[in-house]
């Protein structure tokens, strides 16, 4: 069986999968507590999830580092064409 994200609460005494979904008994699994947040569905919680991971990722006072820094500019990279901070020049 392929590794497979399934959306769930807790009811007090089980673990309820929100949506059916069928298991085979003794199926392996890893269960992830979302702390401090009530889903209403899987997006939100994954949205959640990576938002917290992000702050832990990078600190508050995260310097801003321009493209002055590169040494070798690659010249195949687009994203100067969606960045309206990036310098058009060079």
């Amino acid at each position: 069986m392929p590794i497979t994200a399934l959306s769930a609460h807790f009811d007090g005494k089980r673990i309820c999968l929100d949506e059916p979904f069928n298991l085979k008994p003794a199926t392996r699994m890893i269960v992830t507590i979302l702390p401090g947040q009530e889903a209403n569905n899987e997006h939100e919680s994954w949205s959640f999830l990576s938002s917290q991971k992000l702050e832990e990722a990078y600190g508050e006072n995260e310097p801003e580092y321009s493209s002055d820094l590169l040494k070798e500019v690659n010249s195949e990279y687009e994203a100067r064409r969606c960045n309206p901070y990036a310098s058009t020049t060079g």
